[in-house]
């Protein structure tokens, strides 16, 4: 098994993938459309020639990128899959400088294990005004908010005569 970057003759196993797990709300559905737009973000997990997991990293900015779209084929769970695409998509993180990783989940355990700490939602703006104002269980959200990383700070900046501008320092490695 192993991970490497989606490409676009990938997209139809990740819309198939992505929606096995969107009936329920556990995932927000993604359209064929949507998915080769942004098939960049995605990582996916393979054994043999088959693909059994993916993963994406939706950048922000510096200070933020979210590990969004987790899924791994049922008869895979266990196996390793999950754990592989998160990594490899904190690595991506790592490369782009990104300060903080967040993420939304219904099994906060799993990435507790991984270093993920709970946050609130309101210390993750960026992303509730992109994704969440739309979700339709925005008013019963029932996902753990997750971060790995310093959490952004938002402030009223200074004059621009008293700006300083100070680099983002990249994440910690994480011991795997």
């Amino acid at each position: 098994m192993f991970a490497r970057k989606a490409i676009l003759p990938d997209s139809e196993a990740l819309r198939d993938l992505i929606a096995d797990y969107s009936g329920d709300g556990t995932l927000l559905p993604r359209s064929l459309a949507e998915i080769c737009e942004n098939i960049r973000d995605f990582t996916v997990a393979v054994e043999g020639e088959t693909l059994i997991g993916c993963g994406a990293l939706h950048l922000y900015g510096l200070h933020l990128a979210e590990v969004r779209s987790i899924a791994v084929r049922p008869q895979f769970r266990g196996s390793g899959a999950g754990r592989l695409l998160v990594n490899a998509l904190l690595e991506e993180a790592e490369q782009q400088s990104v300060t903080c990783v967040c993420l939304f989940t219904r099994i906060p355990e799993f990435f507790a294990r991984m270093g993920f700490a709970e946050a609130r939602r309101e210390e993750l703006p960026d992303k509730i005004y992109k994704d969440c104002a739309h979700c339709p269980k925005l008013q019963e959200c029932d996902e753990v908010a997750m971060f790995l990383g310093e959490l952004p700070h938002f402030a009223i900046l200074p004059r621009p005569e008293k700006l300083q501008l100070r680099l983002p320092q990249p994440l910690v490695k994480l011991k795997r």
